[in-house]
This record gives structure tokens, C-alpha cells and sequence, in this order.
């Protein structure tokens, strides 16, 4: 990779989610086949110069080898097959299967309305994260009913399958946005990671909040729809923080 877009996408520092450093571990693979059908890799962390004890607490990461995309190139496999920890590959990858997406077999995108206006472009936040936004908005000239306000859950995105559901949502007249969480889709942070579902409500609040401050028509009416997380009451408590940006 171009050296100047590894500065560019360069994370910053992110709290690991392991009370203990595994800097001083040393990593113990197990050999695998590159057969498809072969079982998963095993890699088993030990600490440096106790590799022979058995009373010491051990580390078990299990990788699978990913299975060919079937109906799409050698090519695609192969961007399909990078390391998507970090924003630079997951957009890669995105930008590479965007037309593949579209021609799915699916009624979300074969019977998509059309004439929708879409944007996507990236806001920073207090963090320093660059969070992914797209907006969805009725054909040019249709009346603009209210504002829907899109929070996906856990391992998703906003630009797969909402993709289509927004552009229902905006050809009954609503204007649609939705941002990917720190960590998930296109936005910054480490793949799937959530540090604190504080800071995952307060990233959204702030995001919107300079969304909606945008708006030239503060008449709108405003919605939010969130897929929630299954992590229980705890996790819907800090979404229902989210009730004020509404009603401001």
C-alpha cells in the first residue's frame, strides 16, 4: 500500500480488551493444510520462558481458513480474503464488491425504487475516528415528511441490506441517514471492537446532533430506529440517551 495512505488511515491507540500484555507472548501455531476442508488453525499464546509449564493460564485463538466466494472472481477472493481489522481494507473491499451487491438476487435490491438521492461522505469525531455517513432523500420535488435516524446492531453495517431498506423508507417520503459504529463498515476503529457502549451512544449522538444542525427545515419531524445489541437493559438504558436528540 501506497505509503502516504498508511499514514492517512493510521489508527489511533486503542485500549485492548485483555487485562494482561501479550507483548511478552510467544505465539504457538499449529500447522494446517491449505485445504479448504481442513480444521480450523490453532494458535496458543504462551509466556516467554514458561513454555513448558502446564499450570500457567494459556491464551486460545482459533482462525478459520475462509472459504472461496463462489460466482465472483479470483481477484475479488483475494480482496475479499485481507485482514479487515482496520478502515482502509474494509473499504477496499466494499469499493471492489459494490456492483456485486447491486446485482444480488434479492428483492431489497432487484425492486429498490429508483430516483433516490444518495451521499456518503465521513464526519470526524471527538475521538478522532473518521465515522461513515450515508443519507437516503425522496425523488427531487417530493415533499419531505419527517427525518429517520438509522443505528445498525452488532457485525452489521448501514451500507448491505439497509441499503435497500432505506430507499423504500425515502420513496415514502422520509429522508434517511445511518452511520457505521466506530470499528464496523467503512468508519475507523478495530473490527468489531466495543470498548464502552457509553462512548458507541455518545459517538451517534454527536454525529447526529451535527447531522440534524445541518438541516435547513428544523420543522421536520425526527425517528430513530436502532437494531439492538443483545447485551440487555443495560445496553437500551444508555440507547434511550438517544430520546433527546429527538426532541430537541
Amino acid at each position: 500500500m501506497d505509503s502516504c495512505l498508511t499514514l492517512r488511515f493510521r489508527q489511533p491507540e486503542l485500549d485492548f480488551p485483555f487485562h494482561n500484555s501479550l507483548k511478552n507472548q510467544l505465539p504457538v501455531l499449529g500447522l494446517a493444510g491449505r485445504n479448504n476442508n481442513a480444521a480450523p488453525k490453532r494458535a496458543v499464546l504462551v509466556p516467554r520462558g514458561r513454555r513448558s509449564s502446564t499450570h500457567h493460564r494459556r491464551l486460545i485463538v482459533r482462525a478459520e481458513i475462509n472459504s472461496p466466494i463462489e460466482g465472483v472472481s479470483d481477484d475479488l477472493n483475494l480482496i475479499a480474503s485481507r485482514n479487515l481489522d482496520f478502515a482502509y481494507t474494509r473499504r477496499k473491499v466494499r469499493s471492489a464488491f459494490t456492483q456485486v451487491q447491486l446485482q444480488l438476487d434479492h428483492c431489497l435490491f432487484t425492486m429498490a425504487p429508483s430516483g433516490i438521492r444518495t451521499q456518503e461522505w465521513y464526519e470526524r469525531n471527538s475521538k478522532g475516528l473518521e465515522i461513515f455517513c450515508k443519507s437516503w432523500m425522496p425523488k427531487l420535488g417530493d415533499q419531505i415528511k419527517g427525518v429517520l435516524f438509522f443505528c445498525h446492531g452488532y457485525g452489521d453495517t448501514c451500507t448491505f441490506f439497509f441499503e435497500g431498506i432505506a430507499r423504500y423508507i425515502a420513496a415514502s417520503g422520509y429522508g434517511v441517514y445511518a452511520l457505521d459504529h466506530p470499528g464496523f463498515g467503512l468508519s475507523e476503529g478495530l473490527h468489531g471492537y466495543v470498548p464502552s457502549f457509553d462512548a458507541l451512544v455518545d459517538n451517534v449522538i454527536e454525529i447526529y446532533t451535527k447531522i440534524k444542525g445541518m438541516m435547513h427545515d428544523k420543522s421536520w419531524p425526527f425517528f430513530i430506529i436502532t437494531i439492538v445489541i443483545n447485551v440487555g437493559t443495560s445496553y437500551l438504558a444508555r440507547f434511550s440517551r438517544l430520546m433527546h436528540l429527538v426532541k430537541k
